[in-house]
């Protein structure tokens, strides 16, 4: 009797745990959950996407800052300035070449060598 009633409650249970199964498996595949899923795997792909560009564009961002501030140790743009620059000069030239002091009238004919 007692293995009657062991192997009875056994199928009870092993009926309403596959019932259960099928259950959910069935509201799974109902067309709006299947609609709600698809949805929220597009966010979450849509999320992970965003931040991979962030990621990629703040990488950028940093690569560039670094190239550039190599570029200018390269060329001395960083590099301190130690003395003053020359005071800027004025070149007279027609004053300072004897060749145009020493003519008193000027051709106009611009095929001539100058």
């Amino acid at each position: 009797m007692f293995r009657r009633t062991f192997w009875f409650g056994t199928g009870m249970a092993a009926g309403v745990w596959a019932t259960t199964k099928v259950n959910r498996k069935l509201k799974q595949l109902t067309p709006d959950s299947i609609a709600a899923t698809a949805a929220n795997k597009a966010l979450d792909a849509g999320t992970r996407l965003k931040d991979r560009a962030v990621g990629f564009a703040l990488d950028v961002r940093d690569n560039m800052a670094q190239r550039e501030a190599e570029l200018d140790d390269a060329l001395g743009l960083n590099a301190p300035v130690d003395r003053e620059l020359p005071a800027p000069r004025r070149r007279n030239a027609i004053e300072n070449n004897p060749t145009y002091a020493d003519r008193t009238t000027y051709s106009y004919n611009r095929n001539e060598d100058h």
